[in-house]
């Protein structure tokens, strides 16, 4: 019955076992690729994205760049540069960087997709027209310039900035789109290496010659780091009002904002006045505030000649100094070179190393007092500084009046705007552009915000609360383990059991889908085990007390084959033994 019992749990084990081995064979076939087809798709808890409505009444310019992404078709709107930059050598001279529409390497939206800079360490431009052909004027209403960026790969040495360009011959043909293309507005953000900075530059013309003239704005107060470093998408909002005031935001805070007329370098409008430039100063020009007194006389007792420094009086021999020892003597141990030539080198000596009896000593050589400062010592006479009767100031040349004065009021009025374009160049790959927007309507680029950036916002920061809370929670679970549940029973079949119970268990929880249904067979593959293992111990009990019953009798079989010297039967001997362990084991 124990060999039969044996068998029993051996064969159970080996179903339970090879039933975890088809689990995890199909956690590792479902789940692996399911991993492998959602690697590059965004988290389930995304925000539901919907690509925005393009309205040309509203807007001038609106790209979201994901029509674009089938066949990789960035050309249906946007036209890559061939030309080549002026005063660049041929090997750098070319705008052939790589241009591609693709997903953020981190996925946030479904189905959201930008302009992605491929290379690094090239010239890359690339345009487009605005809207039905329709240039942006400055006239009555506001100018809004709105766009994303992403450095996914950080950024060390770059610009991510976007250029508007202006009417007239360059913005024709953009296929030779290049640095020196004239532009109305350069805003956006660039960096090399400790230098980080916010563009905002405009273009404005003299109305009396026509000159042209970059206008840079004066820097934030605060230091913008994080676009730079955290590879997360950030919103750049430019804003400018026909009274000439503008506004900067990055991702909807306000980082600066002036007038156009105070808060540029150089200013809009140039001096009324200038130097005069043939003025030149007179030679009998007094312009010394202070001279020295002519009536002072330098004292008697005034020695000029006292040093600075001089030997310490007071300063004493140290005892153990060692004056006739030198304090370097020749290597004892130096070899002259055999290529040596007396007559092209000189008589050979050998070098000098510090003196091992100065290493033990307190000093050697010729002692000397330490130099102290000199109380008598005044330095060289000079006379006292006294104000000068004949100051006449510090000369400067006349003013007169500036030839190329003008005064413009409403710098607000630029050169119109009849396309977009990026023309940078990066040390960093993949900077990723989205959501472009050029209209006249704050609202509008906050609407566009809204059911873009935003969106992409609230699901990052919902992920980085839900992995927050997920660290504590298992902290919290390392911290107070749940006590482990204890099982009844002995015997190696048990032991087995329950070590593959665990396994199944533990396999069971990590899936999902179908694991589940695995699981749930396990769990009742495991119930029908313990149901058979209560049988097999209601049989046993049975047989022990049949055995019980039927013991006086092989008892006098026993004594019988004892007095006639007869052999014992083997198996009543072995169930006797069996019976005596059973009833041990009971009791």
């Amino acid at each position: 019955m124990m060999k039969l019992n044996r068998m029993r749990w051996s064969s159970l084990v080996w179903r339970i076992t090879l039933l975890c081995v088809v689990v995890l064979f199909h956690n590792s076939v479902v789940h692996g690729n399911d991993e492998i087809a959602t690697e590059s798709k965004p988290a389930e808890d995304a925000e539901l994205y919907v690509t925005p409505n393009v309205d040309p009444k509203r807007v001038y310019f609106a790209e979201h760049f994901d029509d674009l992404y089938e066949g990789n078709d960035v050309e249906k709107r946007w036209v890559k540069s061939q030309a080549k930059k002026e005063d660049a050598s041929e090997e750098v001279a070319k705008y052939d960087g790589e241009w591609a529409v693709e997903q953020p390497q981190r996925p946030i939206l479904a189905n959201d997709y930008g302009l992605v800079l491929k290379s690094k360490a090239k010239h890359a431009a690339i345009a487009s027209h605005l809207l039905l052909n329709r240039p942006f004027v400055f006239n009555d209403k506001p100018l809004v310039v709105q766009y994303e960026v992403n450095l996914q790969e950080g950024q060390e040495c770059g610009g991510s900035y976007i250029k508007l360009l202006s009417v007239g011959d360059g913005t024709k043909d953009l296929k030779q789109f290049h640095d020196k293309t004239p532009y109305t507005i350069m805003f956006g953000p660039d960096k090399c290496g400790n230098d980080i900075k916010l563009h905002f530059i405009f273009r404005h013309v003299n109305p009396i010659n026509g000159t042209i003239t970059e206008k840079h704005c004066n820097k934030q107060k605060d230091r913008l780091d994080d676009p730079f470093k955290d590879k997360r998408p950030h919103l750049y909002q430019l804003i400018i009002r026909p009274d000439n005031t503008y506004t900067i935001r990055v991702d909807h805070k306000t980082v600066n904002e002036g007038s156009l007329l105070t808060n540029f370098t150089p200013a809009v409008n140039p001096p009324a006045e200038i130097d005069d430039p043939e003025d030149r100063k007179p030679e009998n020009w007094d312009d010394r505030e202070k001279i020295p007194d002519p009536e002072a006389t330098k004292p008697d007792d005034w020695n000029e000649d006292e040093p600075a420094q001089i030997p310490d009086p007071k300063a004493t021999k140290p005892s153990g100094w060692l004056d006739d020892v030198e304090e370097m003597v020749p290597d004892s141990s130096a070899v002259k070179p055999a290529d040596w030539d007396n007559d092209m080198d000189g008589e050979w000596e050998p070098p000098l190393i510090p003196n091992p009896l100065c290493e033990k000593a307190v000093g050697c050589g010729l002692w000397k007092a330490p130099m102290v400062a000199n109380p008598n010592y005044k330095g060289k006479w000079r006379p006292p500084l006294i104000a000068n009767v004949n100051y006449q100031g510090k000369w400067a040349p006349r003013k007169i009046p500036n030839p190329d004065f003008f005064e413009d009021l409403t710098p607000f009025r630029m050169t119109p705007i009849a396309a977009v374009g990026f023309e940078i160049w990066s040390m960093s790959n993949d900077i990723l552009f989205d959501n472009i927007v050029i209209c006249d309507d704050e609202a509008v680029a906050d609407e566009w915000a809204a059911q873009t950036f935003d969106l992409k916002v609230k699901t990052l920061d919902r992920q980085a609360a839900n992995a927050k809370a997920e660290v504590g929670r298992r902290k919290k679970t390392d911290d107070y383990p749940a006590p482990e549940d204890e099982q009844e029973g002995d015997g190696e079949g048990n032991d087995a059991v329950r070590s593959t119970k665990t396994t199944l268990n533990a396999t069971a929880s990590a899936s999902s889908g179908g694991s589940r249904s695995a699981s749930s067979a396990g769990e009742a593959y495991a119930e029908d085990d313990d149901e058979e293992h209560e049988g097999d111990e209601a049989e046993d009990d049975e047989e022990e007390e049949a055995q019980e019953e039927s013991r006086p009798a092989q008892a006098s079989e026993e004594d019988a084959a004892s007095s006639s010297d007869a052999p014992v039967d083997s198996k009543l001997a072995e169930g006797g033994e069996g019976l005596k362990k059973r009833k041990a084991r009971k009791d």
